[in-house]
């Protein structure tokens, strides 16, 4: 009878596979965390005055360098055109698990 594994096969396949399932799991933390963060209630939402610096493009979303009145730079992820350069209002909203992020004004 013919076996379908041998000691060395495991031993040569073994990083492959700890490689996927550590790659797996990560992804998997990565999405609860994310849905944590969608389904825990905003705290509080601060405006602030600010300057956009650049963009990265990536298929018809903008990642945008923002910098803020204090001096500090934010990058905020946008589907709208801002022009570089230009004064606009962003918003600083808290989640109650102490999720931060920043997003435009409407």
């Amino acid at each position: 009878m013919s076996v379908f594994w041998t000691w060395n096969g495991l031993k040569r396949n073994a990083p492959g596979v700890i490689l996927f399932i550590g790659a797996f799991a990560v992804m998997i933390m990565s999405a609860a965390n994310k849905w944590a963060n969608d389904a825990s209630p905003i705290r509080s939402v601060d405006t602030f005055d600010a300057n956009v610096e650049s963009v990265q493009l990536d298929h018809g979303r903008g990642i945008y360098l923002v910098s803020i009145e204090n001096g500090s730079s934010v990058l905020i992820d946008d589907d709208r055109p801002h022009l570089i350069g230009s004064r606009t209002s962003i918003e600083r909203v808290t989640r109650d698990n102490g999720f931060v992020f920043y997003r435009f004004v409407n």
